[in-house]
């Protein structure tokens, strides 16, 4: 694979670094509010890959206890459209009586999250939420309830601060728009 630069590779700059610390910090300001009193800790769970910068900048923001996990899950189906079968790759134990708090990077079909929030609330945790940095609406096709989100974005295929293209792109400081020629 020939590589490109990340410059080259990007239409746009969609979230500048500036943008996602200011959101990153009002996010967890707004999870400290929304469990404060909380009998126990914080379970926060990353959602892997994608999630793993925005969750390690967010839990630095929640001034409560916090347990931290992560699960992986993957859908079938080509690299832009799922067709809604979820794999659950790797999973969490022991969340009865836990508030548990999923982190995702992006919102896109719900399929995935759909599947992740009803299997973690068969298991009998105190809550479950949502934070997602990115939702992307248009692209829905399964309800899911967002609890905390960062910015809503339209139907572009988005790269950096953990999202990838075919593994690259995650190391980038902030939210791109990678050009079409790039993954077509």
């Amino acid at each position: 694979m020939h590589m490109v630069s990340a410059a080259d590779a990007l239409q746009e700059i969609l979230i500048s670094e500036s943008e996602l610390r200011t959101r990153v910090t009002e996010l967890g300001e707004e999870i400290r509010r929304g469990y404060e009193g909380l009998d126990g800790r914080l379970l926060v769970v990353g959602m892997l890959k994608g999630s793993f910068i925005f969750l390690a900048d967010l839990v630095r923001a929640i001034d409560l206890h916090c347990e931290i996990d992560f699960m992986a899950a993957s859908s079938y189906g080509n690299s832009t459209e799922s067709s809604g079968q979820i794999r659950v790759t790797r999973d969490i134990k022991g969340i009865e009586g836990q508030h548990v708090l999923i982190v995702e990077d992006i919102v896109d079909s719900g399929y995935t999250m759909d599947y992740i929030l009803r299997l973690l609330r068969s298991r009998n945790p105190a809550s479950v939420k949502l934070v997602s940095l990115l939702d992307k609406p248009s692209r829905r096709r399964v309800p899911v309830q967002i609890d905390y989100c960062g910015f809503e974005i339209e139907d572009k295929f988005v790269v950096g601060y953990g999202l990838d293209f075919a593994g690259m792109y995650r190391n980038l400081p902030f939210i791109g728009v990678l050009k079409p020629e790039c993954y077509r």
